[in-house]
């Protein structure tokens, strides 16, 4: 059964047992679909509401992109702990002579470039996600102001969980141009989104 597809209650139980998967970035996968869904919410809660009458076309177009961006996430997280299972039966692979410590090498470093691909994509859905919240400030339904700023702190969570793992893997990956695009690109993914994540929180403090 897909991660996305478990309880509440069983996702939790799973996490906090000693199986190695799923980890932290499935996790931060699930703040990102938690935050994209929390905007998918807000933006619910004001169509059809003539009080907000000049921001409908506004809040349809967002609630289509926050629960596109949701379902996106809860893919990422599916595939993160896929990605980390490869890695794990490339370590398992025999090496007992030159040509099998050869291949079993070539499976690690492919398997290091998926687990470092698959967060750095979150962190881009992340950014996105955060881009698509900004614009949603001060044109939402009120009452539901509380919940876009938690939708801005789910996702700044979930690009520095991220992050992390971007880091953990990019490390052991043996080809530096490669390694060196996903560090830099990271970073500025991370501060790109870390900076929107503030923005919108202390906007949203402000206004309460």
């Amino acid at each position: 059964m897909e991660l996305s597809e478990l309880t509440v209650s069983s996702f939790a139980n799973l996490l906090g047992s000693d199986a190695p998967a799923p980890g932290g970035g499935s996790t931060a996968a699930l703040e990102g679909a938690l935050g994209a869904a929390l905007s998918a919410m807000v933006s619910a809660l004001t169509l059809g509401r003539k009080k907000y009458a000049d921001y409908q076309e506004l809040a349809e177009s967002a609630n289509a992109a926050a629960s596109a961006l949701k379902e996106q996430f809860l893919v990422a997280m599916d595939h993160d702990t896929a990605v980390f299972n490869k890695f794990g039966d490339a370590m398992a692979l025999p090496k007992n002579t030159d040509e099998e410590k050869a291949i079993r090498s070539q499976k690690m470093q492919e398997a290091l470039v998926e687990c470092t691909e698959s967060p750095y994509h979150m962190m881009k859905l992340c950014v996105e996600a955060l881009e698509l919240c900004e614009t949603l400030v001060g044109k939402t339904n009120a009452n539901a102001i509380s919940d876009l700023g938690v939708s801005a702190l789910s996702l700044g969570a979930a690009i520095r969980g991220a992050w992390l793992n971007v880091l953990i893997n990019v490390g052991g990956i043996k080809d530096e141009a490669m390694a060196n695009h996903y560090r830099a690109d990271g970073k500025a993914l991370l501060e790109k989104g870390m900076a929107l994540s503030e923005a919108i929180y202390q906007k949203i403090e402000t206004a309460l």
